[in-house]
């Protein structure tokens, strides 16, 4: 029941009951339809679900990698393991300015290469000699991993790390000792230094390598070597909080490319049951997702923003631009991935001036066009709403809050929203999110705008998940209408977005 219809009860019990007699009629009626709102429930989950970690990995949406070790001195991108400690020597190593520079461009946490392919390591760690304690930096008495651990704190960033499994240095690769030697660093990284969002498995596994001075080829199987159950399980028991990537998740998924760019359409899920779905495993299905899936397993979309991983000076006019940092965004964030940029430090161990000033731009950007939703204040008005109630109408989507949704009855899986913006706005970037409790629940969807009297569909796409950025022409009109256009079950939509870029953006990404 709606409040129109309480109003009008009410005035009919004025005339029929006298006005006192109305008031408490008013007051029973609201009760009762209070009542008849908190008993319309939300639908079931449709699929599978995210957990609370992968609900809180969502919300960060960009954050950054850094890429750094041997090779940013050897000008090389794998080290080969025979490198020695005392090539690594930053001349001004500064983790605040890194920090800084990443909360600056607007990411919200920052992981950190601890360790490389080539095996050494950025803090002491008692089980190896091949660590910044026997480098010069710091005069062997630093720890670069608690300094961006603390710096990532005072600057409001989460902080995570990256333990390639992979160790060109070691002896024991491809040995059981190994297995326990990374295991035992992993618990060194996951015990002291705070808590941990992110831990990054890279699916580059066994090759030639120094291995101890062998100076051979080494294999191993990379389903079965790490016994990666047990892997996770150490991650589980010591940062339960903590996200993990690689291939096969078991939260987040590689998207299977080094670009940045998701698949369209980029569903959330993945089948689990096929074979070979381990790190280093096949890439079958991870940049488009599959629907519908065993599991839960969103992309990750990790690019740097230089041609290589680590920073090389012959690079430092190759730089990607503002733009296309931002078609990477909408390719990415847009598409309901989360993107994890890198920004490899140089040789003094700073974030190099080229790349901090395309970071800036790209902010700039961002900030200009996000800044202004132009659908709040809307007059929204839904073809549907659950059982009636203002706990899942229309107005949820301009409330910005992601934990409210506009939601339909079970049975109505194709509705409609329209937004009454009040006068002409023009805007050429649309955001819609899904409320992911509740799973991914729409197939497909298209967008309509008001002009001469009639509706003009001027987009239409598959997947939305935790965001979908619609990017496209101008477009001036006083309406806009959302059709759910396929869908399994009822959708539930929490947020739909109106925003214009700046007239200075230049884009192929339309």
């Amino acid at each position: 029941m709606l409040f129109a219809q309480v109003v009008d009860i009410a005035w009919r019990g004025l005339a029929e009951v006298g006005h006192v007699g109305a008031i408490y009629l008013l007051v029973a009626v609201a009760l009762a339809v209070q009542t008849a709102n908190a008993a319309v429930g939300p639908p079931a989950p449709y699929g599978p679900v995210p957990s609370e970690r992968q609900l809180r990995w969502h919300e960060m949406e960009f954050y950054g990698f850094v890429h750094f070790t041997v090779n940013t001195f050897t000008d090389k991108e794998w080290g080969y393991g025979d490198e020695s400690e005392s090539v690594f020597n930053p001349t001004a190593f500064d983790a605040d300015q890194i920090a800084r520079t990443a909360k600056e461009a607007g990411m919200k946490g920052l992981i950190l290469t601890a360790k490389h392919h080539d095996g050494f390591c950025l803090w002491p760690s008692r089980y190896t000699t091949h660590s910044v304690k026997n480098s010069p930096w710091r005069g062997g008495k630093g720890d670069l991993v608690r300094e961006m651990s603390d710096a990532c704190k005072r600057h409001g960033l989460k902080f995570g790390v990256y333990l390639s499994p992979w160790d060109r240095n070691r002896a024991d690769y491809a040995t059981a000792a190994y297995v326990t030697y990374y295991r035992n660093q992993l618990r060194e990284l996951l015990t002291n230094y705070g808590p941990i969002f992110c831990v990054w498995f890279d699916g580059a596994n066994g090759g030639d390598g120094y291995y101890g001075g062998a100076r051979e080829m080494r294999r191993i199987d990379a389903r079965t070597y790490y016994d990666w159950p047990n892997t996770w399980q150490l991650v589980r028991e010591l940062q339960p909080n903590a996200v993990m990537f690689s291939d096969a998740g078991p939260d987040v998924r590689w998207v299977g490319n080094e670009s940045g760019v998701a698949g369209d359409p980029c569903w959330a899920t993945l089948d689990m049951s096929k074979p070979s779905r381990y790190p280093g495993g096949t890439s079958e299905g991870l940049n488009s997702g599959e629907r519908p899936g065993t599991a839960w397993l969103p992309a990750e979309c990790d690019v740097s923003i230089r041609p290589g991983w680590f920073y090389h000076p012959s690079e430092d006019a190759k730089v990607k631009t503002p733009a296309q940092l931002v078609d990477i965004y909408y390719r990415s964030v847009g598409r309901g991935a989360c993107l994890n940029l890198n920004i490899p430090p140089d040789r003094r161990g700073i974030i190099n001036e080229n790349d901090v000033r395309v970071l800036r731009e790209f902010r700039r950007i961002l900030d200009a066009t996000f800044s202004k939703d132009l659908a709040r204040g809307a007059k929204v008005t839904a073809s549907n709403v659950r059982g009636g109630s203002r706990r899942f109408d229309g107005s949820k989507v301009t409330d910005a809050d992601r934990r409210t949704y506009w939601c339909t009855d079970d049975e109505v899986t194709t509705p409609e929203l329209v937004l009454e913006l009040g006068k002409p706005v023009t805007f050429n970037v649309v955001s819609i999110r899904e409320y992911l409790p509740l799973g991914q629940r729409v197939d497909a969807f298209a967008l309509d705008c008001w002009r001469d009297g009639q509706w003009h569909e001027f987009a239409a796409g598959t997947s939305i998940g935790n965001l979908r950025l619609v990017r496209c022409d101008r477009i001036t009109t006083d309406r806009v209408r959302l059709r759910i256009t396929n869908a399994p079950v009822c959708p539930a939509i929490s947020e739909v977005g109106l925003f214009a870029e700046p007239e200075d953006v230049a884009s192929d990404a339309r």
